[in-house]
């Protein structure tokens, strides 16, 4: 039989408050979590596995809402492959996002450099 935690040694074992752990449940982010009569939740190991999942893929830079497309894929299928692909297809998103304001960013700069010099043109001329 699988050992069961209340909320807080779960969240204390995850490194997270147990307002995250409830945040989460209510996404949907921990699976099936098993509630007793007396109103308290029961978590398991593997609770305690996707909280760890789910700091990683944050670690990655993935939304709560890209987590949830994803989070169910890793704990369906032994090789992890369909949830990893999934990842790959949002980091990939991701990247072009970044790509295209750096683009952006580099355009903004060189209008920036291009008003400066405008501008210190008319100082150099008004203080000749």
């Amino acid at each position: 039989m699988e050992q069961k935690m209340l909320i807080g040694e779960l969240a204390r074992r995850a490194g997270v408050t147990p307002r995250t752990v409830r945040h989460y449940q209510q996404l949907g982010l921990l699976g099936n979590v098993e509630q007793q009569g007396n109103g308290f939740h029961y978590y398991t190991e593997d609770s305690l596995k996707r909280l760890y999942k789910i700091d990683m893929l944050k670690k990655l830079g993935l939304s709560l809402e890209e987590i949830q497309s994803v989070i169910d894929l890793y704990f369906k299928e032994p090789t992890m492959i369909k949830g990893k692909q999934k990842v790959l297809e949002i980091l990939a998103k991701h990247l072009e996002e970044t790509d295209k304001k750096m683009e952006a960013l580099a355009q903004f700069r060189e209008e920036i450099v291009a008003s400066m010099a405008r501008i210190q043109l008319m100082i150099d001329e008004i203080s000749s």
